[in-house]
């Protein structure tokens, strides 16, 4: 080959490599190793998926509207049955004849959605506490949960009184009442709200639990149905384990779908101080570890 053929050639090797220089995209970093400008890392929190499915999932508006709707679907029979109850028979005050019908909810996350709350607390990077708690109640802003409206409006027309019995504690009853007229729940007076620290003649109250307040509603009312979003809304845990709590549900499971009705709730509840032995003492990272722990992966 000629002096003039290789300078030929080799000048039109450089040209097809500067031309496909030209051609080929810039190298893209992948998404782990990009962000968007002025992108702030946010910090990890165990309830951000559970307060997002709440607000955002479809899924989560479906099982409150089922419920409900199944729990009316029920309504008929627990008022024809004379000696229908869903108390437990040691919270029974009477046998239940000649009283008026009533039914009981537990007011967060059972008739009123608090996921704004919770959001807030993720958002902040904070915890619950009872400031930042009665600010959001006597903001009176919690929607329904779906589907409670139309059946606790279905209640009241069949002359069953709807008691609102609650932790949130007696001197937020004004507001909570607000809130629960505003969204078009029936209230008949101030007494069927029984909030914490509700005085229950004869009765020792222990803690939070419901157990004192379910025998008064049971001195006056034939309890139809409860609603509740945790164990301890239908019957008092005395072993808050998660042995305890299989116990209680092996010995009153039967009672869900009928008497009692549960509505979903990641976002808290006595579940998850059950796994780390109920001790909110514990520094954060020692309370995940031991979530951490009772994750069963099959392996």
């Amino acid at each position: 080959m000629s002096k003039h053929a290789l300078a030929t050639t080799g000048l039109l090797a450089s040209l097809l490599v500067l031309a496909a220089c030209q051609r080929a995209p810039a190298p893209v970093a992948p998404p782990s190793q990009s962000a968007p400008a002025g992108a702030v890392d946010a910090p990890a929190d165990d309830n951000l998926n559970a307060v997002l499915w709440v607000q955002a999932s479809a899924e989560y508006r479906a099982l409150t509207t089922q419920t409900y709707k199944a729990a009316a679907d029920h309504l008929d029979a627990a008022l024809a049955e004379a000696h229908w109850d869903a108390l437990v028979p040691e919270e029974r005050a009477n046998a239940g004849t000649g009283l008026k019908p009533a039914v009981i909810m537990d007011v967060d996350e059972t008739v009123l959605d608090n996921a704004p709350y919770q959001a807030r607390l993720v958002r902040d990077g904070a915890s619950y506490d009872e400031v930042s708690w009665a600010a959001w109640v006597a903001e009176k802003q919690a929607e329904a949960v779906p589907g409670v409206v139309d059946f606790a409006r279905a209640a009241a027309a069949k002359g069953v009184t709807v008691i609102y019995l609650s932790n949130r504690a007696e001197h937020l009853q004004e507001a909570t009442l607000a809130n629960l007229r505003a969204v078009g729940l029936p209230v008949a007076d101030e007494s069927v709200f029984l909030g914490l620290g509700t005085h229950v003649e004869g009765c020792e109250q222990n803690g939070s639990e419901k157990a004192c307040r379910r025998q008064l509603a049971g001195r006056e009312y034939r309890v139809l149905m409860q609603f509740g979003d945790q164990l301890g809304d239908f019957v008092e845990i005395s072993d808050n384990s998660p042995s305890g709590r299989a116990a209680l549900l092996d010995e009153y499971g039967d009672w869900f779908g009928e008497r009692w009705w549960m509505l979903p709730n990641p976002t808290y509840g006595s579940w998850e101080p059950a796994v780390f032995n109920n001790d909110w003492g514990q520094p954060a990272a020692e309370r995940r570890r031991a979530k951490r722990a009772a994750l069963d992966d099959a392996r």
